[in-house]
């Protein structure tokens, strides 16, 4: 049997509203193609009153995903994909359809070397 990456769907409600099955799909779809082992549906509610990506980033590492699939970069904060969470996992949005890898994060800035004892 053939090692399949883990994928994660992720949406807002208040983003998707009726079409949020339609969304569902569309990430489920997009998944298959790309051949990942879709795992779960991250879906967001903030009525809840909880982080929009503190459930996504426990279940990325709980489930060791490889991705999240969402419908638009719009079902983020801003309309950004978070560096933050690229720096975890590849982030894949449908439409229009982009992958934010992990490695195409610029680097960080270089820090200055610490001092010992803090001198």
């Amino acid at each position: 049997m053939r090692y399949q990456a883990t994928a994660i769907g992720y949406l807002r409600t208040e983003i998707s509203g009726v079409a949020q099955f339609w969304d569902e799909s569309q990430i489920r779809k997009l998944a298959a193609r790309l051949g990942y082992d879709f795992a779960d549906m991250i879906v967001y509610d903030p009525k809840f009153g909880r982080p929009p990506l503190a459930r996504l980033k426990a279940q990325v590492s709980r489930l060791d995903a490889e991705a999240v699939i969402v419908p638009g970069p719009e079902h983020f904060e801003g309309g950004q994909v978070p560096g933050s969470l690229v720096k975890q996992v590849d982030v894949i949005t449908v439409t229009p359809e982009e992958t934010y890898a992990r490695g195409d994060m610029p680097p960080l800035p270089d820090l200055p070397p610490s001092k010992a004892n803090g001198a």
